[in-house]
């Protein structure tokens, strides 16, 4: 028996998790690329997992024997992932849901990194029609919760049932509503995006949020150039695919890389948002009414400030029409591996400050 202390059970929970586990991303859970290789012929040797490749696609499926395994250490966490008709257990051919697979194994690895509890058994059952008041409190978050889970609700959620989401993030200020773009732009279908919104701002509140709870939105992506296309969608030839609209106010963008998951601690973090935003703005003016723009600051010129190290596409847009559109200069601070993607998209006259990500590491998060 394996144990469940180690890297190579640690693995094939992360396999049941998604169904199956993308070749590429193996290096995001075992770094060292001989050690990885080890774990991956053993297992094959143990039967345990096998790999399929088919349409360029090459990730790792269990076997019966490892699903097994997994059920009889940890039913409570499988039980809905590894058996019956589900898309996790009798994964199906297509490429979309194999992608699907792929990128909610993308979506866990960051979750796993950023420290946001993800696995069923590690959170209270809020999705279900008997769930208690006060079993989930605000010390608790953040918790993520993926759309299957939410849609064990049944009925209550059939019209959100074609929502891209990969789950939900609650965090202490905020939902955040999870998507994964990957590599490619990914399907959007407005209204089912608004009807999640609405559904989520009603069933959850006062659960455990006082009141409506802020609903925002995160999108994940392969890399930093992903936003980039992001910015400039217009939705393709059928208008089927994502662009920036009024489906959540504040629309979040950070790529599935040790870059990304830094941002997600910070996103689910208000209290080291707040102390890096006194930081600084500490020396900077303040936000001025007469500037009919967003902004945070303004500097010594008078110019507005915007903070975009959380990266909100809308924010950064709206910053930037507004300063093409009152012929202004302005002033944005982002983080290091930001600032190339923004200079290559935004249009206005914009100076850049960056914030070195390795310095806020080793400052806000005690990392090294």
């Amino acid at each position: 028996m394996i144990r469940p202390d180690t890297t190579k059970y640690r693995l094939l929970e992360m396999i049941g998790m998604c169904g199956e586990f993308p070749a590429d991303q193996l290096n995001r859970l075992i770094p060292s690329a001989s050690y990885a290789e080890k774990l991956i012929t053993d297992l094959k040797a143990e039967h345990l997992i096998r790999t399929h490749y088919r349409d360029a696609l090459r990730g790792y499926r269990l076997t019966k024997a490892a699903k097994e395994i997994l059920l009889s250490v940890s039913p409570l966490r499988f039980q809905c992932y590894l058996t019956g008709n589900t898309e996790t257990n009798l994964i199906r051919s297509e490429v979309s849901r194999r992608i699907r697979l792929h990128q909610k194994a993308e979506t866990y690895l960051t979750l796993l990194h950023a420290g946001i509890p993800f696995y069923p058994d590690v959170k209270p059952d809020i999705f279900c029609n008997h769930r208690e008041a006060g079993s989930i409190g605000m010390r608790s978050l953040p918790l993520f919760y993926a759309s299957r889970e939410i849609k064990e609700l049944g009925p209550e959620t059939t019209k959100i049932r074609n929502s891209r989401s990969m789950g939900i993030l609650m965090a202490p200020q905020c939902v955040y509503v999870l998507y994964n773009t990957g590599n490619g732009v990914l399907k959007w279908e407005y209204r089912t995006e608004v009807r999640l919104n609405a559904f989520l701002q009603h069933y959850l509140q006062g659960y455990p949020y006082n009141g409506h709870p802020q609903i925002r939105a995160i999108m994940t992506g392969t890399d930093m150039e992903m936003a980039f296309r992001l910015f400039t969608s217009t939705g393709g030839y059928k208008k089927s695919l994502f662009m920036l609209d009024t489906s959540f106010e504040h629309f979040h963008y950070l790529p599935n890389t040790p870059e990304g998951e830094v941002l997600l601690k910070l996103l689910v973090h208000p209290e080291i948002m707040e102390k890096l935003d006194n930081l600084l703005l500490s020396d900077l003016g303040c936000r001025s009414d007469s500037i009919p723009l967003e902004h945070d600051a303004t500097d010594a010129s008078g110019n507005p400030i915007l903070l975009a190290y959380d990266f909100d596409m809308q924010r950064i847009n709206r910053f930037n029409t507004g300063l093409n559109v009152y012929g202004r200069s302005g002033n944005l601070i982002c983080f290091d591996f930001q600032i190339p993607v923004l200079k290559k998209y935004l249009t206005a006259t914009i100076h850049f400050s960056s914030i070195d990500l390795c310095k806020f590491k080793r400052g806000f998060l005690h990392e090294p």
